[in-house]
């Protein structure tokens, strides 16, 4: 039961990564992230064709990139699925309470995600910026870094429901890291295929763009479904039902 529990929870935190991806204040600036840490010219970036110097340099600072988010998420993580450990052996209501409040907490979330209602608390811009970046995938590194501290507000909710989670729904430290592990590569997979797809991913985005206010909104639903199901603790009997339709293992 925890295991089918736990695929469900890997689902989620995966798709949240995507959506973190298409969020409105992300997917329009992969562009100029791209560019930045890779120091190519837009110009040079949007040929039909690169030769095979500029595809190593795109992927590697991409990596590089991704390496830096990553590992911060994955420590959150760690810290998520640490507490989550603490208060359950601290005491045996403990953790029900944390994942109750953690389920109240992404409900909000959600409704500020859909536009229902405005949280003052969550409009703040907490973006991390770096004006010089370090030369080399070290830069490129940092820079992965300040993006995963909060450059775009954006990505705060959707990583804190996530971090709610693995607090509510773990029993172990590893799991937590899974957990944001799954997540970190739901963000890294689709930008690690825009910089090497860059003249392919600006066609999609002018014909995507008018679509992103629903992804918004797809999202503040996701994350209000999933805070009612952290709260009233429905994930289990969730994966039951779903665990005979489909191939979780």
């Amino acid at each position: 039961m925890l295991q089918e529990s736990a695929n469900i929870t890997y689902w989620i935190a995966f798709s949240a990564g995507l959506l973190s991806f298409f969020s409105p204040c992300v997917l329009p600036l992969i562009p100029s992230f791209i560019t930045y840490i890779t120091g190519i010219s837009f110009n040079d970036l949007k040929q039909d064709q690169q030769d095979a110097k500029t595809r190593w340099l795109v992927m590697s600072h991409c990596l590089a990139f991704i390496t830096g988010f990553t590992a911060v998420f994955i420590a959150l993580g760690a810290i998520a699925g640490l507490a989550s450990f603490s208060v359950q052996n601290i005491m045996a209501e403990g953790l029900i309470w944390l994942q109750r409040g953690g389920g109240l907490m992404v409900f909000l979330f959600g409704i500020h995600m859909t536009g229902l209602f405005h949280f003052g608390v969550l409009l703040g811009d907490k973006r991390v910026t770096i004006s010089n970046k370090p030369s080399g995938y070290f830069g490129s590194f940092i820079v992965g870094v300040a993006f995963s501290a909060g450059w775009t507000p954006c990505i705060g909710p959707i990583l804190s429901a996530i971090l709610m989670l693995a607090a509510g729904t773990s029993n172990d430290t590893a799991h937590g890291i899974a957990l944001l592990s799954v997540y970190s590569a739901g963000l890294a997979i689709p930008f690690l295929l825009s910089g090497l797809l860059f003249h392919s991913f600006l066609k999609f985005f002018n014909r995507f763009k008018k679509h992103i206010r629903m992804i918004e909104i797809a999202t503040g639903v996701m994350m209000i479904v999933v805070g009612i199901l952290l709260f009233f603790n429905l994930f289990a009997d969730l994966s039951s039902y779903l665990y005979m339709f489909l191939p979780l293992e």
